[in-house]
């Protein structure tokens, strides 16, 4: 029997030739094909792949399941970004969207993420009933499938998509011709080709194809990005955009080379929407988002709601909901007026266009948002722990075991998705489990990095 498999926050990711292997993305496909057949009278998919090993020889090998079940497959002709898909999904009126892409896990990783005919995650209900259609194994042969003058499979021009959509909604000539010194690192990701075709005056690092991507995780937080923070204090850059292995998740540095969190973040596109574009709506973050965010929209009169971690918590609420925007603590960011979908690019060119349009600078902008809710720091370690020793700290973080963190004692404890653990309004711990890796996420907010650091120290002493 083949090992089950189990789409986490995000998808499916498994590490490539151990539980990524081109028999289990059968399975998946044969049970995505099972599930369209059972919901749609004439089902079609947009399918794509980012810039990891073996992204076109999975991406192929899905489509011939799909066509192989009589449905239709539209596929893009070379990399692309997964906000792309999820576009595409809802522009083409397909019935799904896949991604054959891991996001910002390892380069030994691959993955399988679902999109909805939305243009955002597939919903939970959906995905557990496809999980439930999973096959022990795939026994059909695809030999006799040809992609090649196949009337069922059609390539498509994805990132053409993207672009025009893009130019529809941002004053791309703003940003260019502007005084601003702008950067792009792709963390050679899929959003390569893109930002060069719109940025045409910005300076670009890691934008060429390398599937092992340095040895980092192309995942956008500092630890990964020392490189892009020295290229932007040595080109003296204003600003610097980075993007994860898929290009939905955000890294941003001020002129610098300091990196501004996914929080700050939320915060400006907040503030810029509602005071300057004259937007609103609801705020919907997932349960490690900076407690400042609510402070926001309380001054802006805004409804803020708190959900589970996982994108697709968030993407409910904005198909049903008049929501502003969606973010998550991990860079993945949504706005209204796009698809109910994160887009580490978006955001960034809402934040370039706020900059262009204002004159400020990005510390400026930021001590606009610090004058209405006062200045915070947010800090996260990831713990590698074995299974029993984390099974261990989520069981006394369940049973209330945990008083106090060294001198920081405990007044309140929330159990959304994980524990926080307030010290006082603005002050918490928040510890964890990953869905997607083998790892103890330990977070904490401080009204200092100092502090924010000491509340994490105490942490690993009270666990390790």
């Amino acid at each position: 029997m083949e090992n089950r498999i189990k789409f986490g926050t995000d998808g499916w990711r498994a590490v490539i030739a151990e539980d990524y292997t081109i028999n289990n993305v059968c399975r998946v496909s044969q049970a995505v094909s099972k599930w369209l057949l059972k919901n749609n009278s004439n089902p079609s998919v947009v399918i794509g792949f980012d810039c990891r090993f073996g992204g076109k020889l999975f991406s192929d090998t899905a489509s011939k399941v799909f066509i192989k079940n009589r449905i239709k497959v539209i596929s893009s002709n070379h990399f692309i970004t997964t906000p792309m898909i999820s576009l595409a999904t809802k522009q083409l009126n397909a019935s799904i969207g896949v991604v054959i892409t891991a996001s910002h896990n390892p380069p030994s990783y691959n993955g399988y993420k679902l999109k909805a005919s939305f243009g955002g995650p597939l919903l939970q209900k959906e995905i557990s009933e496809i999980e439930n259609l999973i096959d022990d194994k795939f026994y059909d042969d695809l030999s006799d499938i040809s992609l090649e003058n196949n009337d069922k499979y059609k390539i498509v021009d994805i990132e053409k998509l993207y672009y025009d959509e893009v130019v529809k909604n941002f004053d791309i000539d703003l940003i260019n011709d502007s005084n601003l010194k702008l950067a792009y690192d792709a963390m050679y990701g899929s959003g390569m080709f893109v930002a060069k075709r719109i940025l045409s005056n910005a300076k670009f690092l890691h934008c060429d194809w390398n599937p092992s991507f340095g040895n980092i995780a192309p995942e956008p937080i500092h630890r990964n990005l020392s490189e892009f923070s020295q290229f932007i204090v040595e080109n003296k850059i204003d600003c610097g955009l980075a993007t994860d292995g898929d290009a939905d998740r955000i890294g941003l540095y001020n002129s610098k080379g300091e990196f501004i969190d996914a929080h700050h973040i939320i915060l400006l596109v907040i503030h810029y929407l509602v005071k300057y574009k004259k937007m609103s709506g609801k705020v919907v973050t997932a349960f490690s988002c900076s407690v400042k965010v609510k402070k926001l929209c309380e001054f802006y009169n805004l409804e803020h709601e708190t959900v589970k971690i996982g994108f697709k918590h968030i993407a409910g609420k904005m198909v049903t909901e008049d929501v502003l925007l969606g973010g998550e603590e991990s860079g993945g960011i949504a706005i209204k007026g796009h698809v109910p979908e994160r887009d580490g690019i978006w955001i960034g060119l809402l934040l370039f266009e706020y900059m262009a349009s204002s004159g400020k600078s990005l510390d400026d902008l930021i001590n606009e948002v610090y004058d209405i809710v006062g200045s915070f720091s947010f800090e996260r370690i990831d713990l590698h722990l074995d299974n029993k020793k984390k099974e261990d700290v989520i069981e006394k973080c369940q049973n209330d075991q945990f008083k106090s963190f060294g001198e920081f004692n405990v007044k309140k404890i929330e159990k959304t998705d994980g524990y926080k653990f307030f010290f006082n309004d603005d002050t918490w711990l928040m510890i964890r489990p990953s869905g997607t890796e083998p790892v103890l996420r330990t977070y904490s907010e401080a009204p200092s990095r100092d502090i924010a650091l000491k509340i994490l120290e105490s942490a690993q002493s009270e666990i390790l």
